[in-house]
């Protein structure tokens, strides 16, 4: 029963990293929730907007910290499908994600996949249970296929993604 739970809540993520992909961001797609109901949610929004830091899970925890009025959230867990990078790591440290389930490794900038989290030194004062690779192969897929797009288009070369 664990195992579907776990892949009901990441298919709701990739539903949320397709809205990114159709809004022309990196399509990545976060849920967070709490026991079995979803309290926040969020997908790639940097572009649009023009916001370093709406990346997916940041922006699930904004919206998870204002269901419960607490910038503190723990006891959740959250679900996104790219792993995360340093500073969405740091904010789930901050706000005492319990759990993080992540689809794809991220090879550029995942804290794991980077080995920037090996690096680190034992500065963080709440650990965070991980589990990779829940729906991998789809959530892999749906990057490839926007980069795959994107520089068909000529626009990560022409003017690169970052710079729109």
């Amino acid at each position: 029963m664990e195992h579907k739970r776990k892949v009901y809540f990441m298919a709701k993520a990739l539903e949320l990293a397709e809205l990114a992909f159709q809004a022309e961001e990196i399509p990545v797609g976060a849920v967070l929730v709490q026991g079995d109901t979803v309290i926040g949610t969020g997908y790639n929004s940097v572009i649009r907007g023009a916001d370093p830091t709406a990346h997916a899970e940041v922006l699930a925890m904004r919206a998870g910290s204002g269901h419960m009025h607490n910038y503190r959230l723990p006891g959740t867990e959250l679900f996104i499908t790219l792993e995360p990078c340093l500073m969405c790591y740091a904010t789930m440290v901050q706000a005492r994600v319990k759990k993080l389930y992540f689809a794809a490794f991220d090879d550029k900038t995942g804290i794991y996949s980077t080995g920037a989290f090996d690096r680190l030194p034992a500065i963080f004062n709440h650990d965070i249970e991980v589990e990779a690779g829940i729906m991998q192969a789809e959530s892999s897929r749906l990057l490839k296929k926007f980069f795959q797009e994107r520089r068909g288009a000529g626009a990560v070369e022409r003017d690169g993604l970052e710079n729109r």
